[in-house]
């Protein structure tokens, strides 16, 4: 408004020639000669204005023309002559429009690529990019023998044909491509060996024989490092340090580090063959960084059961093999020494707080139950964290709930987080993953926690534990925490519905004493029943109702078999998790089946139960998936996919494993 308001009172040419005009029709009043030879001089000043304008608009219209024309002339000749390869295309049709002599010249071209396609000049360049609106190619584009870096934008085609015209600019980026490849590749890289079966394997050895060992391991370890230019240098009796450039690491990874199939080949007098674990540091700022990095990768490799190679960087872990079968590597020493740290830890709490993973089951409950136990032995209040609704460990709930001694010991995550202290202890059971804790807020917010888990280590884990008793050689959380309460309680001081709790989960992570069982396992069991468990309310809690049971057989009804000797069943609404898992469980009592899998929808995610005979590692198969687990027992859950979609995921882990176990 006040721009134009400014306009209107800006003189102009045209009121000049209207006060002109009104002063000589006022003349007329006084002499009409006056008048007339005023009117005669407006009429001569408005031709000659008016013949002004017309040339002035002659002069600018030549003027502009003459910029336009030169402007035309210097895009087209910037265009032609450009320092830079450039190519005009239709990203719709992939059409090539017009390019440059530089770009022909890069093609390999002498005339023109006027009709051709780009992706047949150039078959792996993708300009999704420039319809996605960005204006730098997000990766290097390979051409011949040289790398470049592709710069680009759209502008809306005039004709009839309309559309859009992409313009992009090729930057030559191989020489800086190639020093950067280099420096990458000449990093440096550290890596552990650690003989897992050391003590066993050396077992009842001559010296002769030893030394013969100690020989057919070090030829097998430096034909592996033959070629890479590393530095191979024993530190310990089991141990190995292993330095050299990370060129050479994309040569193990894809060897798939064969080194851990050859290292089998050592066998001792008795037939037991020699294992090895890799733990792998890269990606460190100094030294000290890098072998940080491979100690922890050592330390996740024996957690999940040695035999296999870990890789860390500064964000994450890889693992890489891990199929062989675990074998029983613990001893009682450590079983003791752990319980007396916990014994003391425990004494020095103001309260416990005990929790398992999410929909805890037998394990994870009794677990926690056995902790209760201790923490009563030692006169600290001990709480276990409950979630709301039902789950698969309801029927022992129940029956604590009508004990004196646990009356006001259940609480929510929230009453628990409002109840804890600066000395409280968070005790974490039948899980070593933060995000699978049925609190997590309370884990994060408690600085003293310890944890007690049999499950194979993952990528997260709970780090910075005051006590971190994990084993994943036993069978159970139940059977780790029976053998602490050996040392620290008397069976008379275990209630009997607290030794049943702790023989459910017993009874159902070894099938009934036929999966991942060792003489550990029966030595807690006998402890448990010394204490009073009664096997028989042990198999009651394990019962299901009729609708549970029809259930479970329709899932067995849907599975299909996959690679002869794999089941999976894919059901297409929502079935309780202990449903399935027993399904699973089912499937491999039918002949010829030694690994079974239950898919099934449940709100806005889809589960997964995997089982196995021992022979297929499903936690490894499901660790693609996100999930985790043991070797003969793993589960997942997969949100913002379609039951199809997890199901041919699925498959395609079991194919990638198989392949890399053939």
């Amino acid at each position: 408004m006040n721009r134009k308001m400014t306009q209107m009172l800006q003189p102009s040419f045209q009121l000049y020639f209207v006060c002109l005009i009104l002063f000589a029709a006022a003349s007329a009043f006084f002499s009409m000669y006056l008048a007339a030879a005023e009117a005669v001089v407006v009429v001569l000043l408005g031709l000659y204005y008016r013949e002004n304008s017309r040339r002035r608009r002659r002069e600018i219209a030549k003027y502009i023309e003459n910029v336009t024309g030169n402007m035309d002339v210097a895009t087209k000749d910037t265009m032609v002559n450009s320092p830079l390869p450039m190519v005009i295309f239709r990203p719709e049709s992939d059409d090539i429009i017009w390019t440059n002599d530089r770009f022909l010249h890069l093609a390999g071209e002498k005339e023109h690529l006027f009709d051709a396609k780009l992706s047949s000049v150039i078959p792996d360049f993708d300009t999704r990019w420039l319809m996605e609106g960005k204006n730098e190619c997000p990766t290097e584009v390979t051409f011949g023998p040289r790398r470049f870096l592709v710069y680009g934008h759209l502008v809306r085609a005039s004709g009839r044909e309309g559309g859009f015209l992409a313009t992009t600019y090729w930057v030559d980026v191989t020489e800086f491509c190639q020093v950067r490849d280099q420096f990458r590749g000449s990093r440096p890289v550290m890596a552990v060996l650690l003989l897992d079966n050391y003590e066993d394997l050396m077992k009842n050895q001559t010296e002769n024989q030893r030394s013969t060992i100690y020989a057919e391991v070090n030829a097998r370890l430096d034909a592996w490092v033959a070629g890479t230019g590393g530095m191979l240098r024993r530190m310990e009796r089991d141990r190995y340090l292993l330095l050299f450039e990370e060129q050479y690491l994309s040569r193990f990874v894809d060897q798939k580090f064969d080194i851990l199939d050859t290292i089998h080949q050592v066998v001792n007098s008795s037939g037991l063959a020699a294992t090895l674990s890799i733990g792998i540091g890269k990606d460190g700022g100094s030294f000290q960084e890098l072998m940080q990095y491979a100690n922890l990768s050592i330390e996740m490799a024996l957690s999940r059961g040695g035999d296999q190679a870990v890789i860390r960087n500064k964000f994450t872990f890889e693992f890489y093999g891990g199929h062989s079968t675990e074998t029983e590597k613990r001893t009682k020493v450590k079983s003791r020494v752990m319980a007396n740290a916990l014994s003391a830890l425990v004494s020095d709490s103001s309260k416990l707080f005990i929790m398992g993973h999410k929909m805890p089951d037998m394990d994870a409950t009794g677990a926690a139950v056995g902790v209760c136990a201790i923490a009563r032995k030692k006169g600290v209040p001990a709480y276990i964290i409950r979630e709301g609704g039902t789950n698969p460990s309801k029927p022992i709930l129940d029956k604590l709930d009508q004990l004196p001694e646990y009356r006001g010991n259940f609480l929510s995550a929230q009453e628990a987080l409002v109840a804890a202290d600066s000395r409280s202890l968070v005790v974490v059971v039948d899980t070593n993953r933060p995000e699978q804790v049925q609190a997590q807020e309370l884990l994060e917010s408690c600085n003293r926690v310890a944890v007690i888990d049999h499950h194979r280590r993952a990528a997260t884990y709970i780090e910075g534990a005051a006590l971190n008793y994990h084993e994943p050689y036993a069978s159970s959380a139940c059977e780790l925490v029976t053998e602490l309460l050996q040392y620290i309680a008397e069976p008379t001081d275990l209630l009997r519905t607290e030794a049943e709790a702790l023989l459910a989960g017993i009874v159902l992570d070894t099938k009934n004493f036929t999966m991942r069982t060792g003489g550990r396992t029966f030595e807690a069991a006998a402890f448990l029943r010394r204490s009073g468990a009664d096997t028989g309310e042990v198999k009651r809690l394990f019962q299901n109702d009729l609708s549970g049971t029809i259930a479970k057989y329709d899932i067995i009804q849907n599975a299909k078999l996959y690679r002869d000797h794999i089941a999976i069943a894919v059901v297409d609404h929502t079935v309780g998790r202990v449903t399935a898992a027993q399904a699973a469980d089912e499937l491999l009592n039918i002949v010829g089946i030694s690994t079974s899998f239950v898919l099934f929808p449940d709100g806005e995610q889809i589960i997964i139960s995997g089982r196995s005979m021992g022979d297929t590692n499903v936690q490894v198969i499901l660790e693609q998936l996100g999930g985790g687990g043991n070797a003969a027992a793993a589960g997942g859950q997969v949100a913002g996919k379609t039951l199809e979609q997890v199901a041919v995921e699925l498959t395609q882990a079991i194919d990638r494993y198989l392949e890399e176990d053939s």
